[in-house]
Parts: structure tokens; sequence; C-alpha cells
């Protein structure tokens, strides 16, 4: 299934998990958040990715800007004719004050053509903020994660 495929389905299938007049948890908005960003990068939609991204967002530890990011992002998706990332169970903590966090792993791959020419595992942690009714990225982390300690 498609990035673009599994949010279509979660959009369906949360307010079922969640009750039909249940409004959406943080969890829940903060993951569908995470899984459109998946499917807008997946499908090479920048602007729409980058739509996710504060405007004061600092990553790696306030070494890298939202502009850095966009070129990064531009960079890959440019040098990559496919992108894509395989998501492992995504925690996420409510901070209160419309803030949460979350961590996952990552398995991200580029390539030509089905068979990727080149992958990598992270591990990130991420930090959010409501914003105008939208979960915002105001910071992210990743570390690398070697193969073996990824199995």
């Amino acid at each position: 299934m498609t990035g673009a495929g599994r949010v279509f389905l979660l959009a369906l299938l949360l307010p079922v998990m969640g009750g039909c007049n249940q409004p959406l948890t943080v969890e829940q908005r903060v993951i569908a958040t995470i899984r459109d960003m998946e499917a807008r990068i997946e499908a090479g939609e920048r602007r729409a990715f980058m739509a996710h991204i504060a405007d004061d967002f600092k990553g790696q530890h306030e070494a890298m800007t939202r502009d850095q990011v966009r070129a990064m992002v531009l960079f890959q998706l440019n040098r990559h004719k496919s992108l894509q990332a395989q998501l492992f169970p995504i925690r996420v903590t409510d901070l209160g004050d419309q803030k949460a966090s979350a961590v996952f792993r990552a398995l991200v791959t580029g390539g030509p053509n089905w068979i990727p020419e080149s992958g990598q595992v992270f591990d990130f942690d991420t930090q959010w903020r409501m914003v105008d009714d939208e979960w915002m990225l105001t910071s992210a982390s990743w570390t690398p994660v070697a193969l073996d300690e990824a199995l």
C-alpha cells in the first residue's frame, strides 16, 4: 500500500477507532500528521511536506533551520527517483499546553526503481506544537541506526 493509501485508510479508521462522536486524541492527530508527511515525501510533494514544519523549526539539536531542511529535502528528492519510508511504532506524549513529542524509528530508502539502491534506519525524536488547529513540527533530531541494531 502506498503512503497516500495508508493516510487515506488511517483517515477512514481513526473516527471508527475513537468513536463516531469523539474528537481525535493528541496522539491520533500527531500520528496522522506524521503519516501525511510520510505520504507527501513519498509522492515527491516537497511543499506539502514542508507545510507541516513550523517557521521557527530547529533540527539536529538546533543546528538546522527550516530553510536547511527544505534544501535537504529538495536535494534528496532530486537525488533519488523514489523515496520511501517505513515508520515503526510512533510513541506520542501529550506534553500539555498544546505541545507534544513523538519518537519513532524509520527505514528510509531511495532508488531509481522498485529495488532501493540505498537505505538507512534512523531514530527520530520530534517536538510538536498546535498552531491554528494544526500540529506543526517545531524540532526534530535523527540519528542513524546500525543495521545490526535495527534488526
